[in-house]
């Protein structure tokens, strides 16, 4: 698959998952967006030495990006850890061009009993995981109100989307 336009990958976390997809697409202009300063870092390091991507420290509520900057945005398992999941998607719909792609996974509630203990009484404790959570229905909602052609598929208590602006 050949990717010439720019993307934004929030939050890029370590870049342990996309790190040989970016390296592989050097017709793209690559941004690399985390909140934390230790995970933009080791981001950075493992992708060291490709003009095509750039990491930076950034706040997916408040982007430091003009508006319809980007042909893609990706968010994998993300949005479950952002405080302020309205800001996040209010921000990543503004800087997609539009025609551009809103490709995303991360966790929604409902679906599993376990994995909603889970997820309230560790991860969220850690600080891994902010509440609140949508539930596939709600998610559905915000979808809907911002994109069109949406691709979506559950698989236990995780959601994978792509949608179109």
């Amino acid at each position: 698959m050949k990717i010439k336009g720019t993307v934004l990958d929030v939050p890029v976390g370590t870049a342990v998952f996309t790190e040989k997809k970016w390296k592989s697409l050097s017709e793209a202009k690559i941004t690399c967006l985390d909140y934390s300063v230790d995970m933009i870092e080791q981001a950075r390091k493992r992708l060291e030495g490709f003009s095509n991507i750039t990491c930076i420290q950034g706040d997916v509520g408040n982007l430091p990006m003009e508006g319809s900057s980007f042909d893609i945005v990706l968010s994998m398992n993300g949005f479950h850890a952002f405080p302020d999941k309205k800001k996040a998607f209010r921000e990543t719909f503004r800087v997609l061009k539009p025609g551009g792609k809103f490709i995303a996974c991360f966790y929604i509630k409902g679906k599993s009993v376990i994995i909603d203990w889970l997820v309230k009484n560790i991860l969220a404790k850690k600080g891994w995981f902010t509440p609140p959570f949508p539930t596939e229905d709600q998610l559905l909602k915000i979808l809907k109100h911002l994109y069109k052609d949406i691709v979506f598929q559950v698989d236990g208590s995780m959601v994978y989307f792509c949608c179109t602006k």
